[in-house]
């Protein structure tokens, strides 16, 4: 178990619909660990490098009887958002994504993005997770 420390001050919470699997995922191949679980309410809190996702798993939300939820859920659950997850071994996340044949959407590339007058200088690559997330993994170039 991880340290849960102080949550950043800006911590996702993505609705899944099988929390086992979102686990498997992010723990399994991402190298995520968990900071702490609610089995009883099918959530988990956790981090990598710093990053912290919460994942709560959706069963029947009803956005009429619940006031999380803002409209019918359905896959891909992740639409209109991606997520950026700064991390410091990117080789190692590609490597296994390749070893078990996840489907990458953006292959492993190097990048340079303008910050007013500089530029910084990335590696990234981009995946999908099981409920239609879109996660950009990339690593900061000295």
């Amino acid at each position: 178990m991880a340290n849960i420390g102080i949550f950043p001050p800006l911590t996702p919470e993505l609705y899944v619909r099988n929390l086992g699997e979102s686990l498997e995922f992010y723990i399994g191949l991402l190298g995520f660990s968990i900071c702490f679980e609610r089995p009883e309410n099918n959530f988990a809190t956790i981090e990598l490098d710093g990053a912290f996702i919460m994942l709560e798993q959706i069963d029947n939300l009803d956005p009429n009887n619940d006031p999380w939820v803002t409209a019918k859920l359905e896959y891909p659950l992740g639409r209109g958002i991606n997520f950026q997850i700064t991390v410091t071994d990117l080789d190692g996340i590609h490597s296994r994504l390749l070893r078990y044949g996840y489907p990458i959407k953006l292959p492993l590339e190097q990048k340079s993005y303008r910050t007013n007058n500089s530029f910084l200088n990335i590696r990234q690559l981009m995946i999908m997770d099981p409920d239609g997330y879109l996660l950009r993994l990339s690593q900061f170039i000295a």
